[in-house]
């Protein structure tokens, strides 16, 4: 299976999307999804600008996103 989340998906985005990938950008020191620019900076971009490792935080974004069992519509 394909990532779900990407490196240049904007940070808002994925927390928007997928909100259990909060408690992932805060335990990699990411604290910034909440301000204007998460809009439109990226999740490279962002991990980047604060010195996080960008391969850890994407593989911990997406096994948040696999965790999370996939709604079905009746």
């Amino acid at each position: 299976m394909a990532d779900v989340i990407t490196r240049d998906m904007p940070i808002g985005e994925v927390v928007e999307k997928y909100p259990q990938t909060v408690p992932v950008f805060l335990a990699h020191g990411l604290m910034c999804f909440g301000c204007a620019i998460a809009r439109f900076e990226n999740v490279e971009q962002g991990a980047r600008a604060h010195g996080i490792d960008v391969d850890a935080l994407m593989k911990d974004l997406n096994a948040a996103v696999a965790e999370q069992p996939e709604e079905t519509e009746s």
